[in-house]
């Protein structure tokens, strides 16, 4: 038998015996597929801690003893701004919903310290008072995220922003000199 023939009598053959040939593991084309997951790329920055930190306004510094009262006011207007330490750009505006939203209302880019402000503090003999006016802000660690088409997540970059907020006043420390 010639090639041709031997194929016609296996396919005739198949056929007769009402076996159709089927390959493991195929599903019928109605089965249904499951579509890979997907998300929509986005991105953000997520604060992973927080603290109470003074930032200092400039030329607002005093020191005087040994002993008395050491009696402080704002002289001169400054403002107190944000820093931000990172491995990679972030935006400051990410950063800055973020530590609203998770830390406190009260933080801001920058606050401006004004005239007027008067303090006083009793200094123990033999001690200098040290005053310094100052923003009562945030030391915040945060870390910029994407969302990859795959659902997962990427870190980007990660760092420390020192935040100043709106609440402002001095600070009193001594010391033996």
């Amino acid at each position: 038998m010639g090639g041709s023939m031997r194929k016609r009598a296996l396919l005739a053959a198949l056929v007769m015996a009402g076996t159709v040939p089927v390959v493991a593991g195929a599903a019928p084309a109605s089965a249904g597929v499951t579509p890979k997951r997907s998300c929509p790329v986005t991105y953000g920055v997520l604060i992973t801690s927080h603290k109470p930190y003074r930032l200092p306004a400039k030329g607002q510094y005093f020191k005087d003893g040994p002993g008395g009262t050491i009696k402080v006011s704002v002289t001169q207007a400054s403002t107190i701004t944000y820093s931000l330490s990172a491995s990679l750009e972030v935006s400051a505006n990410y950063l800055f919903a973020s530590a609203k939203a998770s830390v406190s209302g009260s933080i801001t880019k920058s606050v401006a310290v004004t005239r007027g402000h008067e303090y006083s503090h009793d200094v123990h003999s033999r001690k200098y008072g040290n005053m310094q006016y100052g923003s009562n802000g945030f030391l915040v660690g945060w870390q910029s995220n994407r969302t990859n088409p795959n659902c997962r997540n990427t870190v980007l970059a990660t760092g420390t922003a020192k935040l100043p907020a709106s609440s402002v006043g001095w600070h009193f420390w001594e010391t033996s000199s």
